[in-house]
């Protein structure tokens, strides 16, 4: 290897380990990680460390990819339960909001900073989508009700697409085409890209449920190739390759995949390697010189954002939906900015739209400051409105491995505390014929249980269940978990709240 390689992987590795050190320190002191990654990239780049770096093609291509993963393990954790009843709400506020937004930023930046109509636009769609990582990284944190969070985590994750469309129109300045033909091409390529994600999905999910991989590791790496199948088979045929990541994140999300858990960890360990590694990358092309100068137009474009853009789009996307004015305060503030303005501003930066470079730092000021300020009175403001919700009871999760040879599923679950498994004997968890709880591991000790053995939190359990038995007794462990052993009696039958 050559010493110039020797040096970034060096450069490389200690900037990772640093990142993720600093995520436990960002929790104590309360600051978002995101801002701590810029910081670093800001820090090895030609005002810290030296290292000279302008390349916006590059930024914007890694900031895709960055993207994908990040995308996909948003729908891979959403819950199909949480999601189906906020779906149309979330939709309104990814495309309707998003085109409020614009317009309404776009006419602020135009009259208060004195841009030309396409550049004042410009900014209204580079600000437009709220960012996934930021979004998922700072809710999940938070006691917020289910149909706040899923609103808002699928907002987050369907709104990049309609926004990226709308960006390189822009910057490219709509190559000559009547106004209704944009709009047509940008219902086409939504269309087809979720269509696109559906078939991506529902074939990885019936491949990866009929497949006895020989290792366990294969599977979350099969999962996360599906996606960027779907991306890419997107891409290819002019959809929205965005949409279509989210689309097959959710429905393999939400399928009854072999090790399940660990597809889900593995993809969440992607996703903060895509964060640290995308902010990092932002950090090390903004020129701290030039950042003076956009703070001016970052406040006043952030105001007009957090002030009226927000509150309008949501105001408008929630008039077919039973949405309090409490709740609709809440989406409104919770609208968080990250990453994603900043790769979006790459596009006309890249295309070499005039002004574009102004554009890209007061969209990097912005996203520093409001993200501080939001990100840290985000608890407060729930309070304050009153939309928090209790501590809840985590959800037994079932995990399953393929034993090809005997044609059976071995399971997996731990009790979790809370869990009403905890106290009920083995033999009144009434699991169908064709299973039975083979061993029982407590306190680092592994028992065979007998009929009598009564379950304790913390338990981790191993059940062997027949490919006709496995998807009964998942049910069965479910309902027992929520209700007791007279589940049946309260009406309890263990759906899928997770699919």
């Amino acid at each position: 290897m050559t010493p110039g390689l020797d040096l970034a992987l060096l450069v490389g590795a200690a900037v990772l380990l640093v990142a993720v050190g600093a995520v436990r320190l960002s929790t104590r002191l309360g600051v978002p990680s995101l801002l701590v990654y810029l910081a670093l990239g800001v820090a090895i780049g030609e005002a810290g460390l030296g290292i000279d770096f302008d390349d916006a093609d590059l930024t914007r291509t890694l900031g895709f990819c960055a993207l994908i993963v990040i995308i996909a393990e948003g729908g891979l954790t959403a819950r199909w339960s949480t999601l189906r009843p906020v779906l149309g709400l979330s939709a309104a506020l990814a495309t309707v909001g998003v085109v409020v937004s614009i317009v309404v930023v776009g006419v602020a930046v135009h009259l208060l900073l004195g841009l030309d109509w396409r550049l004042a636009l410009l900014y209204g769609a580079v600000l437009s989508s709220t960012d996934a990582a930021a979004v998922f990284a700072t809710l999940r944190r938070l006691r917020l009700p289910p149909r706040l969070v899923a609103t808002l985590e699928a907002e987050s994750g369907m709104n990049d697409a309609p926004v990226v469309l709308l960006v390189v129109l822009l910057s490219r300045h709509g190559a000559g085409h009547p106004w209704w033909y944009e709009v047509l091409l940008v219902g086409y390529e939504l269309t087809l890209g979720a269509a696109v994600g559906a078939v991506a999905g529902v074939a990885g999910r019936w491949a990866l449920r009929r497949a006895a991989l020989p290792s366990a590791g294969l599977y979350p790496i099969a999962v996360v190739g599906f996606t960027v199948l779907a991306y890419a088979a997107g891409a290819v045929l002019h959809a929205s390759g965005f949409l279509a990541v989210y689309v097959a994140g959710v429905l393999l999300g939400n399928a009854r995949l072999p090790h399940r858990r660990a597809i889900l960890g593995f993809a969440d360990g992607l996703a903060w390697l895509a964060q640290i590694g995308l902010f990092v990358l932002l950090g090390l092309l903004a020129s701290p010189g030039r950042l003076d100068a956009a703070v001016v137009p970052a406040v006043v474009t952030g105001l007009a954002l957090v002030l009226a853009a927000r509150p309008l789009s949501v105001a408008v996307s929630a008039l077919p939906f039973a949405v309090g004015p409490r709740e609709q305060a809440f989406l409104s503030w919770a609208g968080l900015r990250g990453a994603v303005p900043i790769v979006l501003a790459t596009i006309p930066l890249s295309e070499r739209v005039p002004g574009a470079d102004r554009l890209f730092d007061a969209v990097f000021v912005l996203v520093v400051i409001f993200t501080l300020v939001q990100t840290t009175t985000l608890a407060p403001v729930a309070r304050r409105l009153g939309v928090t919700a209790p501590a809840e009871a985590a959800e037994v999760h079932v995990e399953t491995a393929p034993l090809e040879r005997m044609r059976a599923d071995l399971l997996q679950l731990e009790v979790p505390a809370g869990s009403r498994l905890a106290g009920v004997h083995v033999d009144e968890l009434r699991l169908p014929q064709g299973a039975v709880v083979t061993l029982v591991l407590r306190d680092g000790v592994g028992f065979v249980p007998g009929p009598d053995t009564r379950l304790k939190t913390g338990d981790n359990l191993l059940i062997v269940a027949t490919g006709g038995a496995r998807d009964e007794a998942e049910r069965r462990l479910r309902a027992v978990s929520r209700r007791g052993r007279l589940a049946r009696w309260f009406g309890e039958y263990g759906d899928d709240r997770d699919g």
